[in-house]
């Protein structure tokens, strides 16, 4: 018996020297893509600190979404390198907590 395929999103990171990558169930990149680009836009010009960046999805989201997702942190930092390889998302060049802000593809 040949079991349904469902849609995958290949994610990548932007860190040199790191090939490949991993892929995700699609509508699980779509759910958190959507909300770290509303939580980015809001931030602003100064960004919005990555390690805060779970704690703000969560509250977003159906209790059955995050059961469905499983690690929660996991997938929002693979959303989220994959967010910065498209330019849809940028780190700020500045000193202490990492900060993201909207890229020029967003």
């Amino acid at each position: 018996m040949v079991m349904p395929t469902h849609p995958k999103t290949h994610c990548r990171t932007p860190a040199e020297g790191r090939d490949g990558g991993t892929n995700i169930p699609s509508w699980k990149f779509d759910l958190l893509r959507k909300h770290i680009l509303d939580i980015v836009r809001n931030a602003g010009e100064y960004g919005f600190p990555f390690r805060d960046l779970k704690d703000a999805i969560r509250p977003r989201l159906k209790a059955e979404d995050i059961t469905q997702l499983g690690s929660l942190g996991w997938h929002t930092t693979t959303v989220k390198l994959e967010m910065e390889v498209r330019g849809e998302i940028a780190r700020l060049n500045a000193k202490g907590p990492q900060l993201m802000v909207l890229g020029d593809a967003a």
